[in-house]
């Protein structure tokens, strides 16, 4: 079974290898829990406040596919009756569809673009109890 990840990565601070973070590693990222490095067994845990809000920022990147996709559909749809009511041509119909189209790929292409990165994972610092 295949499982679809962002891309995010995180580097070990004990064995300095670079390994692409699971979606239950990046839960516990998520809710700043501890969690082991898959190939020195220690444990790791972002600390780092600027790279916390970094990957904080990807929850806002999360609805923007669902956003693009209703903003193109009515893009193109009010084109679409406008150029049959007559208050377009069909060839400013076209060039408006194009360039929604154009817009929402270059969109996703920084989303996606934001989505890579590489975290710093620091030691795990011991909890108290």
């Amino acid at each position: 079974m295949a499982v679809a990840t962002l891309g995010i990565q995180g580097r070990c601070a004990h064995c300095q290898r670079t390994l692409l973070l699971k979606p239950w590693q990046l839960n516990a990222i998520a809710i700043n829990e501890a969690f082991t490095c898959t190939h020195c067994q220690k444990a790791l845990q972002l600390s780092d406040p600027k790279q916390i809000r970094r990957f904080k920022t990807l929850d806002s990147l999360a609805m923007l596919k669902a956003s693009l996709l209703i903003m193109i559909c009515s893009t193109l749809l009010v084109a679409l009756v406008l150029e049959w009511i007559g208050m377009l041509s069909v060839v400013e119909q076209l060039n408006i569809s194009l360039v929604a189209i154009f817009v929402y790929f270059v969109a996703l292409r920084f989303a996606r673009q934001r989505q890579h990165m590489t975290l710093i994972l620091e030691a795990a610092k011991a909890h108290v109890d």
